[in-house]
């Protein structure tokens, strides 16, 4: 089973002025392939979702973190993961804007990263519900092979 942490990015979420519904989203589309340890709802600083990233390196297998990808001046989590990740992986990204093209063209704004840092991977996912469903459903396939490979797997790849 694949340990997960959940962070939530949000300013009015972390005051607790709006309710975070894609935090469980992202539990609930895990089901059957992770346990998810770790959900927190931070604000959007920089500095703070750093400290977080790094706080479950090597902790967790796998670090899904939702909001904070988009445009608006406080949207700084895909710099928060550059800060942290060792290796880029941008074909998750790139793949998750491709299919989110396919259902809105608001999808091409994203600038959500994904990458690993020692043995965990680090996926940023959109700010809502409908949209981290969405991703979830194109990369939650390959998310177990990635992380047998990122622990040291040394088996074929080769279908």
């Amino acid at each position: 089973m694949i340990t997960v942490a959940v962070l939530t990015l949000s300013d009015k979420g972390s005051r607790g002025e709006r309710e975070d519904k894609s935090g469980p989203a992202i539990a609930e589309a895990l089901k059957g392939i992770a346990d998810v340890k770790h959900y927190d709802i931070l604000p959007d600083e920089r500095d703070l979702i750093r400290d977080r990233l790094l706080e479950y390196i090597n902790k967790v297998d796998l670090i899904l973190t939702t909001g904070g990808t988009g445009l608006s001046p406080r949207d700084v989590t895909p710099e928060a993961t550059l800060d942290v990740i060792e290796r880029e992986i941008p074909g998750i990204a790139e793949t998750m804007r491709r299919e989110g093209l396919k259902k809105t063209n608001r999808s091409m704004l994203s600038r959500a990263v994904a990458g690993v840092k020692g043995r965990t991977l680090i996926i940023n996912l959109p700010g809502s519900p409908k949209a981290v469903r969405e991703n979830l459903e194109v990369i939650l396939d390959v998310i177990p092979h990635a992380v047998e490979k990122i622990k040291g797997d040394t088996g074929e790849c080769a279908r």
